[in-house]
């Protein structure tokens, strides 16, 4: 980043890399990778990336393969100026949420192009392979497995507020061209994140206009900022945690997603075991905080097998490489605990 740019200066930032559509086994090393990069032109030859060159095109070859199944609907006033965000009380939300015909709801988007202080409409999170499956079939993707399924973002010119997934995102601009703007997961703290009880917890700053004195961290998350331009036809991989600003930059856009990798489950799903802590360790005393501080540094998130090289491999048990059995006992302990719980 330019040291004499403005936070709120997004043309400054470094710039996601880009190369060209990978084969499954180069894209699955960028999965490993955990860093975001543009595959350039991955689904320029879908045809619906070609409906999409004319509004009127797209929401055509939309409601061609339309089988009547209602679709999540956004909407925000025109003062919103298109800002998906919160209201201002935190609880609630500026837009509202419905459902919708799709039909309905494309000729809607479509009417309001061109219209003075028309709302902003949009469906969002549309599951393609239960509401329009003819799409899946004629617009595929080979580098993921048939059961992650795309999902559908049409609308106006939006901003969606700094938010993350706990899953893999792949996200492929069909329509218009958008911009992520994105912080590594570590940022959390200088993001000045929602409430987690209204979900998805969202960033209060604004990222185009932030407020330096409400978020005085802020700077250090610009700082670790990098940003991404799609055009119709590209791709963004994005992995999970990642916290991301989408700006949809023409009157009209539209964008498939694939969502994947948050497949743990039960006692191993790390969103349940990080509220469950939030039970146990937020409200200890100082001292003994740290002491868990340090044992999770040690054992957890530290160097894989450093802190237990002084013991035996056989003797290690959960503090070393776990064996499936070792998992299954550990996972019955754990239950049996729980049970216990009042």
């Amino acid at each position: 980043m330019d040291r004499n740019a403005a936070p709120g200066d997004l043309d400054a930032l470094p710039r996601v890399a880009v190369q060209g559509p990978p084969t499954p086994a180069e894209f699955d090393a960028l999965i490993a990778a955990e860093q975001p990069v543009i595959l350039k032109g991955l689904v320029a030859d879908w045809p619906a990336t070609q409906a999409g060159r004319t509004p009127s095109a797209l929401v055509a070859y939309l409601k061609a393969m339309d089988r009547g199944v209602p679709s999540p609907v956004m909407e925000a006033p025109a003062r919103s100026g298109g800002r998906f965000t919160y209201g201002p009380d935190i609880s609630e939300f500026s837009f509202t949420k419905r459902r919708a015909p799709i039909g309905d709801t494309l000729d809607r988007i479509e009417r309001n192009l061109g219209q003075d202080n028309a709302p902003f409409v949009a469906i969002q999170m549309l599951p393609l392979v239960d509401t329009l499956p003819d799409f899946v079939a004629r617009n595929a993707m080979p580098l993921l497995p048939a059961e992650v399924g795309p999902r559908l973002w049409i609308g106006g010119p939006l901003r969606t507020q700094t938010h993350n997934d706990r899953d893999h995102n792949l996200a492929c601009v069909i329509s218009g061209r958008r911009r992520f703007l994105l912080f590594p997961p570590e940022q959390v703290a200088n993001l000045y994140v929602g409430p987690l009880d209204n979900p998805p917890p969202l960033s209060l700053v604004d990222p185009e206009a932030p407020d330096l004195e409400r978020f005085p961290k802020y700077p250090q998350a610009i700082a670790a900022a990098r940003v991404a331009w799609l055009e119709p036809g590209d791709a963004l991989f994005l992995p999970k945690y990642w916290w991301h600003h989408v700006t949809s930059l023409d009157p009209f856009n539209a964008m498939v997603n694939y969502w994947w990798g948050d497949s743990a489950a039960g006692l191993e799903r790390p969103n349940d075991i990080f509220l469950a802590g939030l039970l146990a360790f937020k409200d200890l005393p100082d001292g003994e905080r740290a002491y868990w501080r340090a044992m999770f540094e040690a054992h957890v998130f530290g160097t894989r097998g450093e802190a237990v090289a002084h013991i035996p491999e056989e003797l290690q048990g959960a503090l070393g490489r776990m064996s499936p059995r070792q998992r299954a006992a550990l996972r019955q302990q754990l239950m049996m605990a729980f049970l216990k719980t009042p």
